[in-house]
């Protein structure tokens, strides 16, 4: 891959977790209260649904046991405590336990992929964890428990989908927006009889509510996640690992803009130390500039 193909690439797939970040505030201020299962169902299954009528490929052999690890990884599991944790927990405070998941990937990359990793990477975890500290410094909020514990299986999820999405690679007669489609569709039918049972569908919703799950459907699933399966097909797993502390970026950025929050020096020095860390992830470009791995695996 060219330098600038290489560019190209780390910002369309930087675009998936700053969207990601907007998921904050669409959920304290767009949909229901207290029901993160049906949020990251709606999320997921209908997206996953329109890709794959569009797209209209069927997975064969191995392949149905593969989408539907990756879907509950990578989706169904990963998306409950996504929305778990933006609804009993400060957003700051979500984003900061979820920072944790360069250095989970870090791990599973050396183990499955026989990935090497530097000092630089250390060092960039070391930043990137600072400066989401320093984004969430100021909050002055209980912290839920349990919140905290399925914020960490979130980490652990999306690490594992993620260095596992790299490991697989896809079917090379699959296209990325069916690969992304079957992911969300499996992880949503997941969702579906648990966020039903658990929590019911939510009753009277309104116009505000059916934009906030439209734009979380549309944004953040079907245009994020496409960007986002692209990335980690083209871009090492660690430099993709990294593009994800942007979320709480965005998340920090968009409460000051849209929910007139506070944003101090500390927040902004946090803001900073995040780009440096993702500045030297993607440094490291030893497999930055070499052609994508998929691996020809037989459908």
């Amino acid at each position: 891959m060219k330098p600038i193909q290489s560019l190209t690439t780390l910002v369309l797939t930087a675009l998936a977790p700053i969207v990601w970040g907007s998921t904050y505030i669409v959920t304290t201020e767009l949909l229901p209260a207290n029901s993160p299962l049906i949020a990251s169902m709606l999320r997921s299954l209908p997206a996953g649904l329109i890709l794959v009528l569009l797209s209209q490929h069927l997975p064969n052999g191995k392949w149905w046991g593969k989408l539907a690890a990756l879907g509950f990884l990578n989706i169904g599991f990963f998306f409950y405590c996504l929305f778990y944790a933006a609804t009993y927990l400060p957003g700051g405070m979500a984003a900061l336990i979820m920072s944790t998941q360069p250095v989970l990937v870090m791990v599973l990359s050396y183990v499955l992929l026989k990935s090497d990793f530097n000092y630089k990477h250390v060092i960039a975890c070391l930043l990137g964890i600072t400066g989401i500290a320093l984004l969430v410094l100021n909050h002055q909020a209980d912290l839920d428990a349990k919140g905290i514990f399925v914020g960490l299986c979130g980490a652990v999820s999306m690490a594992s989908g993620v260095v596992l999405t790299k490991h697989w690679g896809r079917p090379p007669a699959m296209t990325l927006l069916n690969f992304t489609g079957w992911q969300l569709l499996l992880g949503g039918l997941m969702l579906l009889p648990v966020s039903l049972w658990m929590e019911g569908f939510p009753q009277d919703l309104n116009l505000k509510n059916y934009l906030g799950y439209g734009y979380l459907a549309i944004l953040g699933a079907i245009i994020s996640y496409s960007l986002w399966f692209r990335g980690i097909e083209k871009l090492p797993t660690i430099t993709v690992s990294f593009l994800g502390l942007l979320s709480s970026v965005s998340a920090v950025m968009l409460g000051y803009f849209i929910l007139d929050q506070s944003l101090t020096w500390l927040q902004l020095a946090g803001a900073l130390s995040i780009l440096i860390s993702i500045l030297l992830a993607s440094s490291y470009t030893g497999r930055l500039t070499s052609p994508p791995v998929l691996k020809a695996n037989k459908e």
